[in-house]
């Protein structure tokens, strides 16, 4: 293919972004064919996807897994309002990456323009736009605040500069009095409120450190920001618990940070089984690193007891928990692999002697047992309920003993995110995103396999979703199965939404606009190229091991037909709290 060499903004701007990124995935339309173009010329990979929601959604993923920042890029207007659901989700959960859009030309706006700015700004998102002459400095600026904030940007071109020959450059003084006065452009230098503890306050590290130490019933709780703080990070919290005899937990994106098993509790809130939630009651201080303190991971206020002191580690301010018990809070603000190192010198230096309580509870429960999920679906030997539909649950216990080690897993949000969370084994934190849970939606599942397999292509992706949200993505089903060299897709097959069956339908609502008809997931994806399995009996999953044995190369559909009438533990939780038995 012929491409021209000539010095254009589109190229100019390709140049900056490959200097800061090497994957782009994009749909392409008329606000971004030249760009993409350039990216091309400049050496970025590009994956297509089907959907613009598959753009941000497939760089989200990516971005979670390999830790670099990545593209996703779309056109104007409907292109980009097609991704912002996908946006929301990687804004919610702190997902840095950029979307670059096409947008309103320099000459004023046309009948289908709208204004993206305001619209990205109302998710809480900053946009960064591209003039004639300051292409690397404004991808420059716009990484740094991604990085900063630890949250996507978005980049507009006006439509009618990617062609446009570059200008001369001015100079970055002018380019900031620029920015200055308008306020619609985010600038990326805006400093933090508060303090930074990273370094360790000496002050409240001391007090954080004493407290831990003259604790009976220590616990440490890590989430999803300890894993993104340090690769070393479970050492330093392994060493700390080990000095305070405190046992472990996390949140659900957290799994396997923790080098031992064997004090571990696995994951605390609906995820989590009611032996360990009760080890986690009893805890009279708990060192939270990371960790949001969701409503899920919370059990909806009643995770910590009456009473207990609850010391914070976050790069940022956060709310206080929402609880049904009194609890004492303390806030450390910093980095939380120097604020760890900090709080376990300080430990050390106190000479305290260790609370033993972790021993003493191995003593009398293991942790095994403690953390494992209810032995619940023991009355369905051959794994079929009564409506002769499968139980999920002996379905997600077969299957997580299926997982290649290599694999890495992507789950879509829905009702069926308590089986594979429950049931299927994940070695550490970068093994498992969740998409779609931060900002509750459903149907990102598909394009997210992209991602996955872009980052690590030679391991196995492994996706959870269910039929609901897998209808919404069906276009980048197509996507998924293009771009794994090793992929696993499980599609909890129960007819239905079926959160809102089990909250809805459970106060007498009509279920029947939360009933979907019967969908044959095997049949599209053998259709698309995959190996389709439709799973109506356990010995059905048998065609996992098959494919695994002949070299698990490309994709495998399990389209697990499962019943309505099992409800996860979680969701259990969201009916008490309200109102439904």
């Amino acid at each position: 293919m012929l491409r021209t060499t000539t010095p254009t903004v589109a190229r100019a701007l390709a140049r900056a972004l490959a200097a800061t990124a090497d994957h782009c995935f994009g749909l392409m339309g008329n606000g971004n064919a030249h760009l993409i173009d350039a990216l091309l010329g400049e050496g970025v990979a590009y994956t297509a996807v089907r959907h613009e929601a598959g753009t941000v959604a497939a760089a989200d993923a990516y971005t979670r897994v390999s830790g670099h920042i990545s593209i996703a890029t779309t056109t104007y207007g409907a292109g980009f309002t097609n991704a912002l659901t996908a946006l929301a989700e990687a804004e919610q959960a702190r997902t840095p990456l950029l979307l670059v859009v096409g947008d309103v030309p320099t000459t004023g706006g046309r009948p289908w323009d709208i204004d993206q700015d305001r619209i990205a700004a109302g998710l809480g998102v900053s946009t960064f736009r591209v003039a004639a002459d300051t292409a690397a400095e404004t991808v420059a600026e716009a990484v740094a605040e991604a990085e900063r904030s630890r949250r996507p940007v978005v980049i507009g071109i006006p439509y009618d500069l990617p062609a446009a020959a570059v200008a001369e450059p001015r100079s970055a003084a002018e380019n900031r009095r620029d920015r200055a006065g308008d306020p619609s452009v985010a600038d990326g230098g805006v400093a933090e409120d508060g303090v930074d503890f990273g370094g360790g306050d000496a002050t409240e590290i001391t007090a954080a450190a004493a407290r831990l130490a003259a604790a009976e019933r220590p616990l440490i709780l890590a989430g999803h920001g300890a894993a993104l703080a340090s690769p070393a990070i479970g050492d330093d919290l392994d060493e700390l618990a080990a000095l305070l005899g405190a046992p472990t937990a996390t949140t659900a994106l957290a799994r396997g940070i923790f080098p031992r098993r064997d004090y571990d509790l696995g994951v605390t809130g609906g995820f989590g089984s009611d032996a360990a939630m009760q080890v986690v009651a009893d805890a009279d201080t708990v060192l939270v690193v990371g960790a949001g303190l969701n409503q899920f991971t919370m059990r909806f206020g009643e995770l910590f007891g009456a009473g207990a002191t609850v010391i914070r580690i976050d790069v940022d301010a956060v709310a206080a928990p929402r609880t049904v018990h009194d609890i004492n809070v303390r806030t450390l603000r910093g980095d939380a692999a120097d604020t760890v190192r900090a709080l376990t010198a300080a430990v050390r230096e106190s000479a305290r002697p260790s609370s033993g309580w972790r021993e003493r509870l191995a003593d009398a429960v293991p942790f095994a047992v403690r953390r494992a999920p209810a032995d619940g679906f023991a009355e369905h030997a051959d794994g079929v309920c009564p409506d002769g539909r499968l139980d999920p649950r002996c379905v997600a216990a077969r299957i997580g003993a299926m997982l290649p080690d290599d694999a890495h897993i992507t789950t879509d949000g829905g009702h069926f995110l308590g089986w594979a969370s429950m049931y299927w084994p994940v070695p550490s934190p970068e093994r498992l995103i969740m998409v779609g849970t931060a900002y509750q939606t459903i149907g990102l599942g598909f394009p997210t396999v992209a991602g996955v397999a872009a980052a690590k292509p030679d391991t196995t992706v492994v996706l959870s979703t269910g039929d609901g949200g897998g209808l919404m993505a069906l276009a980048d089903l197509e996507t998924a199965i293009r771009t794994a060299e090793s992929g696993v897709i499980v599609v909890w097959n129960d007819g239905a939404y079926g959160a809102e069956v089990h909250l809805y339908g459970k106060m007498g609502l009509d279920d029947g606009p939360m009933l979907i008809p019967d969908t044959d997931f095997a049949g599209v994806a053998t259709a698309l190229g995959a190996t389709g399995v439709r799973v109506t009996s356990l010995a059905d999953l048998d065609a996992l091991t098959r494919w695994t044995a002949a070299g698990a190369r490309g994709t495998i559909l399990l389209d697990c037909r499962i019943s309505r009438s099992v409800v996860a533990p979680y969701q259990r939780e969201i009916q008490r709290v309200n109102g439904v038995g």
